[in-house]
């Protein structure tokens, strides 16, 4: 559980003898449709989760990063902010420090003033929902707030990103950063990675407009890690695929002329990669219509073709995934498919209101079944991106 916004000050003022200057809040993300097409110039379609990270931040122009996760102790990890450089802040703490390096080096007026910080969370780590961006974000607009930098929300998405990708060494597209801070309540965030173009898309899912339909997170625990190479591999194969192709991004390639740019492609790998990054996008497109048009009830199948994709032509599921996704659809869900990078993490799952109970207990059977870990259902509002907090 996190803590209240007074209990994080409380808790600043414990360990760093003051309040904060400020204290803000970033959401964790779920994506409902849209997976491994950021990195290719492509559409996504993410929601803010109302699980996120606090943090409580004061200047204190010392020259140092002074840094506290509720969530690892009461220990205070030091940094020097002129020694920052990539890989120097292992652990938890690199993503704050790493947002303080990119900063810097991105010529704002950072100078070397230091800083103190708290930070507490809900959004599970290795559940594949973000919970690295959310802390990345969380530190951006406070570091925003009290320097005032005036960032935009893709500027500020950018010096996330390259917190995560540069200082960290973990390889990723934007999606998760742009919904982390620019996502609305009530709505998905449809974005156009290339050209950083966001419109909401309303997720009106009440009887009235979707025939009481709901939208189920299911959380597998199965371990979602992205710094073994695996992530890094589906980019570079993507990348590869472009080359040949002779486009910018996969992005570039229509779906119209899928079979014939795939029949060019002569490493059998890359041709699956390719496969189904030119029919996620395809699928993104897809649903926002449906939403658009008011017909919710119908992206379903698109969900679960998703989750076949990347199981069969982009190799990210893991057997907890796979039998999660199985088990909601037999128990009468609409669609369902895997959220985030894969090798782990949740699904997400379009059901009846009315079915919803019947569809989690039916993961949680399946589970028990071959003696996996207990999944978890875990709160799916669409909420508020990056916002100041200052009360509970």
């Amino acid at each position: 559980m996190t803590v209240g916004s007074s209990t994080l000050r409380a808790a600043f003022a414990r360990r760093f003898d003051g309040p904060p200057d400020v204290v803000w809040r970033a959401p964790g993300r779920v994506n409902l449709i849209g997976e491994h097409t950021d990195y290719n110039d492509g559409f996504v379609l993410p929601w803010a989760l109302p699980l996120g990270v606090s943090a409580a931040l004061r200047r204190n122009d010392s020259g140092v990063l002074r840094m506290v996760s509720l969530q690892h102790g009461d220990e205070v990890v030091e940094a020097g902010v002129a020694d920052l450089e990539p890989g120097s802040v292992p652990g938890w703490a690199g993503y704050p420090a790493g947002v303080v390096w990119r900063l810097r080096r991105a010529g704002l007026p950072v100078g070397d003033a230091g800083f103190d910080l708290v930070v507490d969370g809900d959004v599970p780590a290795g559940a594949g929902l973000s919970s690295s961006a959310a802390l990345e974000c969380v530190v951006v607009r406070a570091i925003d707030d009290v320097l005032g930098l005036g960032l935009t929300g893709p500027d500020a998405a950018a010096h996330a990103r390259g917190a995560e990708n540069e200082f960290v060494g973990v390889p990723s597209g934007v999606m998760d950063q742009m919904a982390s801070l620019m996502c609305a309540e009530g709505c998905a965030l449809f974005l156009d990675t290339r050209s950083m173009a966001t419109r909401q898309v309303p997720l009106d899912l009440d009887p009235g407009a979707g025939g009481g339909l709901a939208l189920l997170l299911v959380d597998t625990n199965a371990p979602h890690r992205l710094v073994d190479g695996e992530y890094a591999d589906r980019q570079r194969a993507c990348a590869a695929g472009a080359r040949a192709l002779g486009v910018p991004a996969l992005r570039d390639v229509p779906l119209a002329g899928l079979d014939d740019a795939l029949a060019r492609l002569d490493d059998e790998v890359v041709r699956r990669r390719v496969r189904h990054v030119v029919t996620e996008n395809a699928r993104v497109l897809d649903v926002v219509g449906l939403l658009d048009a008011g017909r919710p009830g119908e992206i379903g199948p698109l969900l679960t073709a998703s989750h076949a994709s990347l199981r069969d032509d982009f190799e990210v599921t893991v057997p907890e995934l796979d039998t999660a996704v199985a088990a909601a659809l037999d128990a009468g869900g609409l669609g369902a498919r895997m959220t985030g990078g894969g090798f782990g993490g949740s699904v997400v799952v379009l059901a009846r209101t009315d079915a919803a109970g019947a569809v989690t207990d039916a993961i949680a059977a399946a589970f028990a079944d071959r003696g996996y870990a207990p999944p978890r259902a875990l709160p799916a509002t669409p909420s508020a991106g990056a916002h100041p907090i200052t009360d509970d």
